[in-house]
């Protein structure tokens, strides 16, 4: 008969023989790991070719003192950064916007701009109805001169540090843009009067930081593109267009922001797409902008 102390040594050796060699474990772990990385791949994959290829349009809303009753729940679209799109694309997105019953479409600049394409963009754009009208600044990638000529011929105001009334209590300011020209918020906004509401439209919000922007109420900007490529909508070292585009890093990636003295910047994803590089969790973006008295 065994006893006990041999019987102990026995089960001593089975329990750790049944004990995985580390070797054993660690491809256990990095098959894991692989398995967890194809998946984000995976996942990234999909929504560039799927989701990230429609556009959102993004209900926002903006309280102020300074907007009269009489314009509560002044409708806005922004639109900033069509890029590539087609006069189709384009089609599509006045169609869209034709159903929001819109009191003032808003254009951020960075319109295709290829020969023609400007007076391709505006004769679509013109579409769009509104109360007030069309008011657009330039972007990095645009021929200013062109994209101002076609929004003059199709009944559109081009802002060039310049702005203009839009109703009583309601004025429209746009600047040049950062890299290309002189832009100058102080001229922008100096015709408004003093108790106005002052939207103030620049296309790159990197500007916000390096002027005066108190006479502005709101400011509406784009350039960023949302980080064309994110890790899951965040920041990615690396992979984050804002790298080359900004010089503030996250601040101007997205959504709300403030400029360094406190003024309101929404920045919008953008509209459109560039034809080199995709949009990964950086879902194409037209802004429906409501101000709400008070």
């Amino acid at each position: 008969m065994m006893d006990k102390t041999a019987r102990d040594r026995g089960n001593s050796k089975k329990k750790t023989s049944a004990v995985p060699p580390k070797h054993t474990t660690k491809k256990l772990l990095l098959r894991i790991l692989a398995a967890i990385l194809l998946l984000i791949f995976l996942l990234h994959g999909i929504a560039a070719l799927t989701e990230n290829k429609n556009i959102e349009y993004t209900p926002v809303s903006f309280s102020s003192p300074k907007l009269p009753a009489a314009l509560d729940g002044y409708r806005i679209a922004f639109v900033v950064d069509a890029h590539a799109m087609t006069s189709a694309d384009l089609e599509v997105m006045a169609g869209r916007l034709n159903e929001e019953n819109l009191d003032l479409l808003a254009l951020g600049g960075d319109f295709a701009s290829s020969e023609g394409a400007p007076e391709r963009t505006m004769k679509v754009l013109s579409k769009i109805k509104t109360r007030d009208g069309l008011y657009g600044v330039e972007g990095n990638h645009d021929d200013y001169a062109a994209l101002f000529a076609a929004m003059e011929k199709y009944g559109a105001h081009p802002l060039s540090n310049s702005g203009l009334p839009v109703r009583d209590g309601l004025f429209i300011a746009g600047v040049e843009d950062l890299w290309n020209r002189t832009p100058d918020i102080l001229s922008a906004t100096k015709d408004a009067e003093k108790d106005d509401f002052v939207l103030l439209l620049a296309h790159n919000p990197d500007l916000t930081m390096e002027q005066d922007t108190t006479s502005a109420d709101l400011i509406l900007s784009g350039h960023t593109h949302g980080g064309q490529v994110t890790f899951f909508g965040l920041w990615a070292p690396g992979l984050t267009l804002t790298h080359a585009v900004t010089r503030y890093g996250q601040r101007f990636l997205s959504g709300w922001a403030q400029a360094h003295d406190g003024t309101p910047v929404y920045v919008s994803r953008g509209a459109g797409f560039m034809r080199s590089t995709p949009r990964v969790f950086a879902r194409p973006q037209v802004v429906l902008l409501t101000l709400v008295s008070g």
